[in-house]
C-alpha cells in the first residue's frame, strides 16, 4: 500500500513538473541563467554570468571580475583564470546590464537556490538590490520529472547534476561554462516540455 501510495505521489508530482515544463517552454518572457563562481561557500563571487532568453537569444553573457583571486579548486572545475577577468567589468559595472535582462521575468536556473544566492551576495556587498523576479529550480523539477527516491534532498527525490540531466536527453553538456550551462539547462526544460504524460 505504501509503495502504491508514493508511486502514485510520483505520477502527481511528475504530471505538474511536466506542465510547468510545458509553460516554460511556451513563455517567451522567461530567462534562463547560469553563473560560474569562486567558490561554494560564504562570499563566493561571481566570475561568469549569462541570461537567455526563452529561445535561445544571449541577453547577457560576460566573465565578472570578483574582488578577491579565483582559487585554485574554482578554476579546475570552469576554467576560468585570474588572467581571463583581469580586464572582465566588476559586478557593479556588469548589474545594470543583468537588471535588464531579468527584471520582471520569470528566471529559470539549474539549482536556483545557489546562483540566487551568490548573485544576492554579490549584489549586498556592492549596495545593489537584487532585481525583483520570480526563480524557478530546473534540477528540482527535472529531479521530480525522474522521481528516484531519496531521503537526503528537500521533495524526497534525488538531485542530478545538470550534466547528467542533458545527457538523458542526448543534450550537448555545458561543460561548467556560464553560457553553455544556461543553453544546457535551457534544452533540459523544453525537452522535458516535449515529454507526453
Amino acid at each position: 500500500m505504501g509503495r502504491w501510495n508514493a508511486h502514485s505521489r510520483w505520477e502527481e508530482d511528475r504530471e505538474a513538473i511536466l506542465e510547468w515544463a510545458q509553460s516554460i517552454a511556451g513563455d517567451p518572457w522567461v530567462v534562463f541563467l547560469d553563473t560560474e563562481t569562486t567558490g561554494i561557500g560564504t562570499g563566493a563571487e561571481i566570475c561568469d554570468i549569462a541570461v537567455l532568453a526563452s529561445d535561445g537569444r544571449v541577453l547577457l553573457d560576460t566573465l565578472v571580475k570578483p574582488r578577491l583571486p579565483i582559487p585554485a579548486g574554482a578554476s579546475r572545475i570552469h576554467g576560468i583564470h585570474d588572467h581571463h577577468v583581469a580586464g572582465a567589468p566588476s559586478w557593479q559595472q556588469v548589474y545594470p546590464r543583468f537588471v535588464d535582462a531579468i527584471a520582471q521575468r520569470q528566471v529559470v536556473v539549474y539549482n536556483a537556490d545557489y546562483d540566487q544566492g551568490v548573485i544576492a551576495g554579490c549584489c549586498r556587498v556592492c549596495g545593489l538590490n537584487l532585481p525583483l523576479s520570480r526563480w524557478d529550480c530546473a534540477m528540482k523539477a527535472y529531479s521530480t520529472f525522474v522521481g528516484e527516491p531519496s531521503s537526503h534532498s528537500l521533495g524526497g527525490y534525488r538531485w542530478f547534476k545538470l550534466d547528467q540531466a542533458a545527457a538523458a536527453f542526448g543534450i550537448v553538456p555545458g561543460g561548467h561554462r556560464a553560457a553553455a550551462d544556461a543553453e544546457a539547462c535551457r534544452q533540459v526544460v523544453h525537452a522535458m516540455a516535449s515529454v507526453e504524460g
